[in-house]
């Protein structure tokens, strides 16, 4: 699937790129802030609430921002804006790298490999903090794709705040590297597992970018 068919499927408002799934927040928002401002100059209340409101639209414009990346060579390439939290080796050895993303961060996931997705998979939970231990219990949308390296797993694990994932695409899609696959809305956390016998090339505390970030070694 070129880039250009998933980054088609994107929301717009004042042309500002926003995420696929943005619109139940970001519209009422938006009409809010623009409501109160046109009625600032004749209602001391709405002229109060504008400020705040357009505050709100602004921050919401932030949170649902959505550039385009020019997708940067490497085997596997990060999934997810945020911070390196955590590297595990898991028991059937593979290794996971999860990776917190703060509300700043651009919560648009995109596909670490080139391949098809086997399987979506939803798993109800709780909402703890994503950067809290027992956040391995949250809500989260599983993720399987058959790439050159085999099955390649990514979980998309809901936060505190993030009541709500969004995923892009369904079973049996081909993806190609850094397509857009899917939102999380405000903070939260996203898994990857390589598999075994790959490197893993970032550190716990690293900066990664969607797209562009390298997470293996060669």
């Amino acid at each position: 699937m070129p880039h250009s068919q998933t980054s088609a499927h994107r929301d717009s408002l004042a042309g500002v790129r926003i995420a696929r799934g943005a619109s139940p927040w970001l519209l009422p928002t938006v009409a809010t802030a623009a409501l109160s401002l046109a009625r600032a100059r004749r209602s001391r209340r709405a002229a109060a609430i504008a400020v705040p409101a357009t505050a709100l639209a602004a921050g919401m414009l932030w949170f649902f921002r959505d550039p385009e990346r020019e997708i940067a060579p490497g085997r596997v390439i990060s999934p997810a804006d945020g911070v390196v939290q955590s590297i595990m080796p898991w028991k059937d050895g593979r290794t996971r790298v999860a990776i917190f993303m703060s509300p700043l961060n651009v919560h648009v996931n995109r596909a670490p490999l080139a391949g098809t997705v086997t399987s979506v998979e939803h798993v109800p939970g709780g909402f703890v903090p994503a950067f809290n231990k027992e956040s391995e219990n949250n809500e989260r949308v599983v993720w399987h794709f058959d790439t050159e390296l085999g099955d390649i797993e990514m979980v998309q694990i809901a936060g505190a705040v993030a009541r709500r994932i969004v995923p892009y695409l369904p079973q049996g899609t081909k993806v190609e590297q850094g397509d857009r696959i899917g939102l999380i809305r405000f903070g939260s956390r996203v898994d990857i597992y390589l598999p075994e016998g790959v490197e893993v090339a970032v550190e716990v505390g690293q900066t990664t970018t969607a797209g562009v970030t390298r997470i293996d070694r060669d």
